[in-house]
């Protein structure tokens, strides 16, 4: 099959999850939202939950296209940190919203789910690295816990509520991920190199 229409169904796929939701998520709309004859987007794939997995798919492919240089230093993290949330609030939305529909309908479809889970674990394991690789004093809770806090600030970059990034602190994103590493690191005793993880 021809790979570039198959992208340009799977990326049409993502924008109309991303404005309409789960249930919007049809063979027709994709055929509309990618400007191809009807039926073409059922002759690649064939049911909605080989549309799902192909949105959820080119989520991670488009996330893993994402530039992110290896940080040297605390401060190269905070800026890596940063991007990757301006990212979400700005170029990277659609496929955000995407996604949290996509983990809706998970929790109804185990095989999506685990999908889903192979990709979230991924990603802590990519924030382990990039908290080591800055020289940090990680250990596996610490980094858990700043992954964690960066996956909960995503639904309200997305919904962008003026009162809610204030509360949070997300209304400037530098400080947001500098009092986060200052809390999940600073108060903590540094741990051995050689020590196994928390």
């Amino acid at each position: 099959m021809n790979q570039d229409r198959r992208d340009r169904l799977r990326d049409a796929a993502i924008e109309v999850l991303a404005e309409h939701g789960g249930r919007g998520l049809t063979h027709r709309a994709v055929d509309a939202g990618a400007e191809v004859p009807l039926g073409t987007t059922k002759n690649y794939f064939p049911t909605r939950d080989a549309l799902l997995r192909a949105g959820a798919e080119r989520c991670l492919e488009l996330y893993r296209e994402l530039p992110v240089p290896v940080p040297g230093d605390r401060e190269s993290l905070v800026v890596m940190l940063r991007m990757l949330l301006e990212n979400v609030a700005g170029p990277g939305r659609s496929r955000m919203l995407a996604y949290l529909e996509l983990q809706s309908e998970a929790t109804r479809k185990p095989w999506l789910a685990t999908l889903l889970d192979d990709i979230a674990a991924a990603d802590f394991a990519d924030f382990d690295r990039a908290q080591r690789a800055a020289g940090l004093a990680v250990t596996r809770r610490r980094a858990a816990a700043v992954t964690l806090a960066l996956h909960a600030a995503i639904p309200h970059l997305l919904t962008s509520g003026p009162k809610t990034l204030a509360a949070s602190g997300l209304d400037d994103l530098d400080r947001f991920v500098r009092d986060l590493l200052d809390t999940v690191y600073d108060h903590a005793a540094p741990r051995p190199a050689a020590a196994g993880s928390a």
